[in-house]
C-alpha cells in the first residue's frame, strides 16, 4: 500500500511540475508562431492522446520527464517553412528555451506562497535564532560540551546568524570535526563538534535543536483544548499566570490544575488572545489534549506570502548550490545530494501521507530543482541549448552541424551517466542491499 501511495504521489508531483515546464515552452513557441508538433508527458511509446491542429498532445509510457517538439528543430534538415523553429531569430529561440525553466520558478514561488497562506511550520526557517534550545542525551553536541541556552556565533571561522546556517554546517560535515564558537553567560567559548553520520544519506547530525517557542501542533477532537478554542499554530504565552518558554513549562502549568478553570493567553498570528481552559484529569494529572512542540508556525496574506516565498526559494537555491559545492570539496558524497525516481517517489509518498501542504511544498522543491537541472550548460538541456545560441550570436554565425552533433552526443552521455548514478544511489538508499 505504501509503495502504491509513493507511486501515485510521484506521478502527481512529477506530472504537475513537468506539465508546467513543457507548457512554458509551448506557450512561448505559440507566441512566436513556431509550429508545435508534439506536447508529451513522458518519453517513449505513446499510450494516450489526441491531435488538435498541428500538435499531438500525448502521454507516453515512461513518466520520467516530457518534451515539446517543434517543426524544423533538426539542424540537419533545414526548411524554408517560416513556422520552423530554426528559422526564427536566435533571441526568440532563447526565450522559448528559457520559458520552460522560468515557469518552474514561477510554479515554485506560487506553490510555496500557497503554503504560506494556508499556514505551515517550515523546517529551520531563517528567522529562527542561533540559540540552542535542546541538546539530546548522548549526542555529539553533548559530547562537545554544548548546552541549552548557548548561542552559536561562528563555525570554522565563519559567522553564524541563524539556525539555517547551523543546520547546513552540521548536515555537510558527517564524521568531520568542526570548530564551534559559542556564547554562554556573556563569555565566548570554543569547542570541537563531530556530527555523526546518518548512514542512509551520508549527512551529519549533532543532536541539537533551536530555541523556538512551543506552539500547538495538533488539538485532539473533543478535548478540553478544543472546547477552550485552542488551534493549530497557537503559541501559549501564559498558562494560569505562568510564563511559557518551553514545552516543560506548559506541562508544569497544566498538570496540577485538573478540573479547575485556568486562563491561557496565546499568540495567534500576532494577536494576543485570552482563553479559558479546564484540563481533564487522567491518572491524577491535568491534560489539555494537545500536541505541543517547538516549531516556527507562519501564515501570511497574499502579497506577504509571495514575498516570503521568493525569499524562501532564493534561500533554498543558495543551499542547493552550497550542497553541490560541498560535494566538490569532498565534505559530503554525491549520494547525499543526488536522488532519482525511487527516492523522489519515496519522499513524495511520505509528504502526501503527512499532509496536503507538505506535498505542495515538496512539489515546489522539485520544480525549483528542475529549473536548476535544466539550466545546466549541457547541450541536450535547455541551458546548454541557450549557451550554444549565445555563442552563435557572439560569432554571428551558426556552428557547424557536425560540431552540434558532437556536443549533443557528449551531453547525452553526461545525462545517461547522471541518471545512472541517481538510480544507483536510489537502490543503495531504498533497497535492503548487503
Amino acid at each position: 500500500m505504501q509503495i502504491l501511495s509513493n507511486i501515485l504521489a510521484f506521478l502527481v508531483a512529477a506530472g504537475v511540475v513537468i506539465f508546467v515546464h513543457e507548457a512554458g515552452h509551448y506557450v512561448a513557441a505559440k507566441l512566436f508562431r513556431v509550429r508545435v508538433l508534439t506536447f508529451s508527458l513522458g518519453f517513449g511509446k505513446r499510450i494516450w492522446g489526441f491531435r488538435k491542429g498541428d500538435t499531438d498532445y500525448r502521454i507516453s509510457v515512461i513518466p520520467l520527464g516530457g518534451y515539446v517538439s517543434f517543426a524544423g528543430q533538426d539542424p540537419t534538415s533545414r526548411t524554408d517553412d517560416p513556422a520552423a523553429f530554426l528559422n526564427h531569430p536566435r533571441w526568440q529561440r532563447v526565450l522559448i528555451l528559457l520559458a520552460g525553466p522560468a515557469m518552474n520558478v514561477v510554479l515554485a514561488v506560487l506553490l510555496v506562497a500557497a503554503v504560506f497562506m494556508i499556514g505551515t511550520d517550515l523546517p529551520n526557517p531563517r528567522d529562527i535564532p542561533n540559540e540552542i534550545g535542546q541538546v539530546m542525551e548522548g549526542s555529539p553536541a553533548e559530547a562537545a560540551g554544548l548546552e541549552a541556552g548557548d548561542r552559536i556565533v561562528a563555525i570554522d571561522g565563519e559567522e553564524v546568524t541563524d539556525w539555517r546556517q547551523v543546520t547546513m554546517w552540521v548536515l555537510t560535515s558527517p564524521e568531520q570535526p568542526i570548530t564551534v564558537e559559542f556564547e554562554r553567560g556573556g563569555e565566548r567559548r570554543t569547542t570541537t563538534l563531530v556530527p555523526r553520520e546518518i548512514p542512509k544519506y551520508e549527512l551529519g547530525e549533532a543532536g541539537i535543536f533551536p530555541a523556538a517557542p512551543p506552539r500547538i501542533r495538533a488539538v485532539n477532537r473533543g478535548s478540553p483544548a478544543e472546547r477552550a478554542g485552542l488551534r493549530y499554530g497557537d503559541a501559549p504565552l501564559l498558562v494560569a499566570g505562568r510564563p511559557i518558554a518551553t514545552v516543560e513549562d506548559f506541562q508544569a502549568a497544566i498538570e496540577p490544575n485538573a478540573g479547575r478553570e485556568i486562563e491561557v493567553v496565546v499568540d495567534r498570528l500576532g494577536q494576543r488572545l485570552e482563553l479559558r481552559l479546564v484540563p481533564e484529569e487522567v491518572d491524577g494529572r491535568g491534560l489539555a489534549g494537545v500536541v505541543i512542540g517547538p516549531f516556527h508556525f507562519q501564515r501570511f496574506g497574499p502579497l506577504e506570502a509571495l514575498r516570503q516565498s521568493v525569499r524562501y526559494n532564493l534561500d533554498t537555491t543558495t543551499e542547493i548550490f552550497a550542497f553541490i559545492g560541498k560535494i566538490f570539496e569532498r565534505r559530503i558524497s554525491a549520494q547525499s545530494a543526488l536522488g532519482g525516481p525511487i527516492e523522489i517517489a519515496a519522499i513524495s509518498g511520505a509528504a502526501a501521507r503527512t499532509g496536503f501542504t507538505e506535498l505542495i511544498l515538496f512539489m515546489g522543491l522539485i520544480s525549483l530543482n528542475l529549473f536548476i537541472l535544466n539550466m545546466l550548460p549541457v547541450p541536450v538541456l535547455d541551458g546548454g541549448q541557450i549557451v550554444i545560441l549565445l555563442v552563435e550570436s557572439t560569432l554571428r554565425r551558426d556552428l557547424s552541424v557536425r560540431i552540434k552533433e558532437r556536443m549533443i552526443q557528449v551531453g547525452l552521455v553526461l545525462i545517461v551517466l547522471l541518471m545512472g548514478m541517481a538510480l544507483y544511489f536510489d537502490l543503495m538508499k531504498n533497497l535492503p542491499i548487503g
